[in-house]
């Protein structure tokens, strides 16, 4: 990066306890604009880890930790997220196709011919639509709480969502960071997220000129035929079946305020034959409501065949 990361600080002990729960050697790939930030970690099969808004790659730390023993890890933070640069509008497009092509970009650039998508948020359509362009290198797949599909016809746009789209949501985002704090606030249901890991969170966007990505995400969702990148999704959820014989896993957590039994009812639709678990009582951040749960099935499903 260009400028000193914002990811190390300390608690009340002095500790650098971060340093403790993100304990990974930095990697950067310059996608042309901008230096992407991103985790590789481990040897063997390969397991990429696309993250959503607004998380960055330390959402995945601990399945990489767990997974890295036997399988290459690799998690990336989009531009403009965790310890990616973040160039400016009139250098870089915050659209869609642009993280599309980042991701395809960086898995070229590692000559990886083979691999397991982990998918959660925005990444969800990210990884899709990489996969997508290029279905014969997709062995498995794994869902948390998610979408590759437009907003289902039985679901309302979030009201959350509707106002970070208003000029009062943009300058909530851009003046206070409130898009991260808050959302780290209430994506966990079953577990009280702790201040350490709510300050990780949201460490990446605590200055001001680090938070556009996080308010284009939102503003970028595709409701309209009209709309940045409604054409991806729904060229990509016509072509969904394609993966029909293709190992998938899907964890939902019940309580996400966003993507709720609406969006997994649409996933089911798509893919009946993938290996579903509800957790009732978790959210969004259902990776860490239900870490220790999870795991063990995320290993099964790394061997199916």
């Amino acid at each position: 990066m260009t400028e000193e990361s914002p990811l190390r600080f300390k608690n009340q002990q002095g500790r650098d306890d971060f340093a403790e729960q993100y304990p990974f050697e930095p990697h950067y790939f310059n996608q042309g604009v901008a230096n992407m930030h991103y985790i590789d970690e481990g040897n063997g099969e390969v397991v990429v880890m696309v993250h959503g808004n607004p998380t960055w790659s330390y959402y995945y730390r601990n399945l990489v930790r767990e997974l890295r023993g036997d399988y290459r890890c690799i998690a990336m933070d989009h531009i403009g997220c965790g310890m990616s640069d973040v160039p400016a509008e009139s250098e870089y497009s915050y659209i869609l196709k642009q993280r599309v092509d980042d991701l395809e970009a960086l898995i070229d650039h590692l000559q990886i011919e083979s691999l397991n998508l982990v998918m959660h948020d925005w990444g969800g359509m990210i990884g899709m639509a990489y996969a997508d362009r290029h279905p014969q290198k997709i062995r498995r797949v794994v869902v948390l709480n998610s979408a590759a599909f437009p907003l289902p016809e039985s679901r309302k746009f979030p009201a959350p969502l509707w106002l970070t789209r208003t000029a009062l949501g943009e300058h909530l985002v851009l003046k206070f960071n409130a898009f991260s704090r808050i959302a780290a606030r209430v994506s966990c249901k079953r577990k009280k997220i702790s201040k350490l890991v709510m300050q990780a969170y949201a460490a990446p966007y605590e200055a001001p000129n680090r938070r556009i990505a996080t308010l284009r995400f939102v503003q970028d969702i595709p409701l309209r035929p009209s709309d940045s990148g409604y054409d991806i999704i729904s060229s990509v959820a016509s072509r969904l079946d394609q993966f029909s014989s293709t190992p998938a896993l899907i964890c939902w957590g019940m309580k996400d305020f966003i993507f709720d039994r609406h969006f997994l009812a649409e996933w089911e639709g798509y893919w009946p034959h993938a290996e579903v678990h509800r957790f009732e009582d978790c959210g969004h951040y259902i990776l860490e409501d239900a870490f220790e749960e999870i795991l063990p099935l995320v290993r099964s499903h790394l061997v199916v065949q």
